[in-house]
């Protein structure tokens, strides 16, 4: 709504997001130009001006200073004023409804910085006219590094065969299904997928249409609530197909993913506090207008599953991700190189689906390597001249756009 504000983060800098009066958004450095102080520091709200505490420096939610206590009897009337405004972000852009930002003048537009990442995530968050709106955030912190988190969730079905394999047997029982480690390893159409610039995500394209293969929703509903999401996405597939075309609405499921560099599981987002402690925002999405028994199923699904820090899965990974990131901090163990050559040599580009590799089979790394070797880039680069961009090669069918 209009003046309203959310506090949030870009790396470790704190941030102010704002909607102005006139419907504008911005994000500033959540920083007083006076000494450095923290300004706002409710979660969010709604307000026109944002007042630091320290000595009353007052700016707008557009980010110019409009009140400075003593202006004329202590500055004299000689503070410049019209150039100790907010600190702005350099380019902000959104994508059906999701706002980024970044502090780098010399950065690639949004849409080019996404790539082919996008053709995916319209399937998530661009496959309906009314959007999704999301619910949150839960926020928790865990020890471990940020980074850990994320390049799990491109799509690391290997874990997933032997850590989750309590929740999967509990499951499998409850569906009457008989589940062995070798029936997920040999999955046909559910890979990793590269789709460049660092971005990566576990993709399933089905070999025939479906009614519900864009809406992720369940083949075989076993609950009133399943059942009740079944039927949705088969009643909102007609809109799907118009804004995605009849490819990605019937035949593209939508999987794990992580948007680089800390974006990832469904609307996750990892938070460095330090070299070994991470804050992780967690929101729930739904379609806007879903049924009440849909959301109820969304949120049952989080809190059961990778959603929550009390979900089976999360708290399977959670403590992985612990192990793995301490063995960087360890005399010896931080001299031996980790192996993430699974699939090296047996990925390549999808025939059907657009990416830069596609991995072979089930289980693979590609996107492990992918995400690395993206952070490693950043890392040795001075600017942006130094960062390659991947092109975009999807073909976008339908009447959805990149803001919506």
């Amino acid at each position: 709504n209009p003046n309203d504000f959310f506090l949030t983060y870009m790396g470790e800098d704190p941030v102010i997001l704002t909607r102005d009066a006139k419907g504008e958004v911005h994000a500033f450095l959540n920083m007083c130009r006076h000494r450095g102080n923290r300004i706002v520091r409710a979660d969010d709200g709604n307000a026109k001006n944002f007042m630091c505490s320290y000595h009353g420096w007052t700016y707008s939610n557009e980010g110019k200073l409009v009140s400075v206590p003593g202006l004329q009897e202590a500055y004299y009337g000689e503070l410049d004023v019209d150039n100790l405004g907010l600190v702005s972000v350099a380019h902000l852009d959104i994508y059906a409804g999701l706002i980024f930002a970044t502090w780098a003048e010399d950065a690639p537009t949004l849409e080019a910085y996404m790539g082919d990442m996008r053709w995916y995530l319209d399937v998530r968050f661009n496959h309906r006219d009314a959007g999704v709106q999301f619910i949150g955030p839960v926020k928790w912190t865990a020890p471990f590094n940020w980074k850990t988190a994320v390049e799990n969730a491109s799509g690391d079905n290997y874990h997933a065969i032997l850590s989750h394999r309590s929740s999967t047997l509990v499951q499998a029982a409850r569906r009457n299904l008989r589940v062995t480690p070798m029936d997920y390893i040999g999955q046909p159409g559910r890979r990793q997928t590269s789709p460049g610039n660092g971005h990566g995500l576990l993709s399933t394209v089905l070999p025939e249409e479906s009614d519900v293969a864009s809406a992720g929703r369940m083949q075989n509903p076993q609950t009133p609530r399943e059942n009740a999401d079944h039927a949705y996405a088969k009643a909102i597939l007609p809109e799907v197909e118009k804004r995605l075309g009849i490819y990605r609405a019937r035949r593209v499921a939508p999987g794990n993913f992580a948007v680089w560099p800390n974006f990832w599981l469904g609307m996750h987002v990892s938070i460095p506090r330090g070299p070994n402690k991470t804050e992780i925002w967690t929101f729930e999405a739904y379609d806007v207008g879903a049924p009440d028994e849909v959301q109820r199923l969304v949120r049952e699904q989080s809190v059961h599953g990778a959603g929550q820090p009390s979900g089976l899965s999360m708290q399977d990974d959670m403590d992985n991700w612990r192990g793995v990131s301490n063995s960087g901090g360890h005399f010896a163990a931080r001299n031996i190189r980790h192996d993430l050559s699974m699939g090296m040599g047996h990925d390549g580009p999808g025939t059907d689906r657009p990416g830069l590799r596609v991995s072979d089979v089930f289980c693979s790394e590609v996107n492990q390597r992918s995400y690395y070797t993206r952070w490693e880039e950043f890392m040795n680069a001075e600017s942006w001249a130094d960062i390659h961009i991947d092109p975009i090669t999807g073909t976008y069918e339908g009447t959805a756009t990149f803001r919506g």
